[in-house]
């Protein structure tokens, strides 16, 4: 018999633990920034922060699963992060301010409440950071870490839902966005997708009326509108106002710097 292959780690993470007073009561959580999510293009986002992240950040489905996330740069890297810090009065999808903690499996239990233990944020000894546990009961820290997970998971398997409706109808189609910064290289983002609107003006009125209460066809415009932020980005990547990216179903360009948005797992 054969062992199911393991689910991958979530982005970020290296070493996620259950979090049991008796094990960890003598963790304590320093203070951080958020260098750790420096180097990555993209991260996961759940349906409700869709009306915020369209405010900055392209809003697309991976390849991989058709989970979406926020485009954070037209390279390898985060384009919002620089000395630790996420660019003021830019919203920070919740995977990164929930991290280092996660929901993880606990067998019958369902999901409990982890931290990832590899984090530069854990302190084991001494006085410095914020204690999880006192007296074996959760400290502040903890609970507010839960109800954040908590709630990451519920949105979660909303968002599970929605991808799946786009996907019953095949709305999704393979998208690449070019790019040409003013005096520097080409570029090419790929690995995406985004909605058809050809195949989506072609619904039926019943799945209209039905996306309409549930709430989807907001997020269906919310992603589309969040496009334009492509713009926004190669702005950013260029330090120029008059800069201009594309999302496209083009070849490759010649000779262009080829990045792929990262399939990053919720």
């Amino acid at each position: 018999m054969t062992n199911a292959p393991e689910r991958p780690l979530p982005l970020f993470y290296r070493k996620p633990q259950p979090l049991v007073p008796v094990i960890h009561d003598d963790i304590r959580l320093k203070d951080g920034d958020y260098r750790f999510a420096a180097e990555t293009n993209s991260v996961p986002l759940a349906v409700i922060e869709f009306a915020q992240a369209m405010r900055f950040y392209p809003i697309v489905f991976v390849e991989s699963g058709n989970f979406p996330v926020a485009v954070l740069g037209l390279t390898s890297a985060n384009g919002f992060v620089s000395d630790g810090r996420w660019a003021e009065a830019h919203y920070v999808p919740a995977h990164v301010r929930r991290y280092p903690f996660v929901f993880a499996e606990a067998g019958e239990q369902g999901f409990a409440l982890a931290l990832d233990v590899d984090s530069e944020r854990v302190a084991r000894s001494g006085g410095e950071g914020v204690a999880l546990f006192e007296d074996g009961k959760p400290t502040p820290l903890t609970q507010g870490a839960m109800a954040l997970c908590r709630d990451f998971h519920q949105a979660h398997l909303q968002t599970a839902a929605f991808i799946e409706a786009l996907a019953v109808e095949d709305l999704l189609v393979a998208r690449q966005a070019d790019a040409k910064p003013a005096g520097g290289d080409a570029l090419q983002l790929r690995g995406f997708r985004v909605i058809d609107t050809e195949k989506l003006s072609r619904l039926p009125d019943a799945t209209v009326l039905d996306w309409h209460k549930k709430g989807w066809l907001a997020l269906i415009h919310f992603h589309l509108a969040s496009l334009d932020r492509f713009a926004d980005l190669l702005a950013r990547q260029a330090g120029t106002a008059g800069a201009a990216a594309v999302a496209t179903e083009t070849p490759a360009v010649a000779g262009a710097e080829d990045r792929a948005v990262v399939p990053a797992e919720a």
